[in-house]
């Protein structure tokens, strides 16, 4: 049995050291792309809820001839885990949800519920309405959703108007591609 055990070779120092850096490498490399995608996905869930958002407002426009608040319109989110915060004009809507062009006693706000201590976001940095109703007198809403989705400085906003405006690009990005 003796013979057996001198007959046997294991990896060298350097041959280990060499696997290490590799794996090293590797994981310099698939972890920012990981994080990347994770806040991609993380954006979704402000497009979708934004999305859902247009179509409750367009239901509640044809029946009422104006656009609501999220509590007029019944919209409520589905758990308590949403990342993002959400605005919508309050009562009687025609308005914006971000910007300086009013004040926050002027919209409805659904606050973030996930991660547990999130801070909702406030209008200081909001995604910038795209209008679709510039002219006087016309119908219309912004909707937006603001958030620190990777727990950074920078903001993510997304918004949503009268005319499904604002779902393909964030204003401003917090995910940089």
């Amino acid at each position: 049995m003796l013979k057996q055990v001198k007959g046997q070779k294991g990896f060298t120092l350097i041959e280990l050291m060499i696997v290490v850096a590799i794996i090293g490498i590797l994981a310099a490399i698939a972890i920012p792309n990981f994080l990347r995608y994770q806040a991609k996905s993380r954006q979704s869930e402000a497009k979708t809820n934004l999305g859902a958002i247009f179509v409750a407002e367009t239901a509640y426009l044809s029946e009422n001839s104006r656009y609501g608040s999220f509590s007029e319109i019944g919209y409520a989110l589905a758990g308590a885990t949403n990342r993002y915060t959400y605005r919508s004009p309050l009562a009687g809507g025609n308005a914006a949800s971000g910007g300086n062009a009013f004040p926050a006693a002027n919209y409805d706000q659904i606050s973030c519920g996930a991660p547990a201590g999130c801070t909702p976001a406030t209008d200081a940095s909001p995604a910038v309405p795209s209008n679709a109703s510039t002219t006087a007198g016309a119908v219309g809403f912004t909707a937006s959703a603001v958030a620190s989705i990777d727990n950074d400085a920078t903001i993510d906003g997304w918004s949503v108007n009268d005319i499904k405006g604002g779902l393909t690009q964030a204003v401003p990005d917090d995910v940089i591609s």
